[in-house]
């Protein structure tokens, strides 16, 4: 054999194993996307009931208070407990 011989069947060969991987990359995420379609069509995910939004305008003024209230005694009885 001829070196030139050699050399075309070389890349031959290299193109078509590269043809074949690329073949097969091309169907393995064609396949995978169509998998992911038909589960989320027949097992779609269930809706979470949405929770209501809890913020200042739904609270009364006195539950902020007794918080404050709250906040401000847990924070004198660690300073008074944990002096330098």
């Amino acid at each position: 054999m001829q070196d030139t011989q050699l050399l075309n069947e070389g890349l031959a060969l290299m193109g078509v194993g590269m043809g074949f991987v690329f073949v097969f990359l091309t169907l393995l995420v064609i396949v995978t996307t169509l998998m992911s379609k038909t589960v989320g069509r027949f097992f779609p995910e269930p809706v979470a009931p949405q929770a209501p939004i809890r913020g200042r305008a739904g609270a009364p003024a006195g539950q902020d208070d007794d918080v404050m209230v709250a906040i401000t005694a847990a924070v004198h009885h660690y300073r008074r407990r944990h002096r330098r």
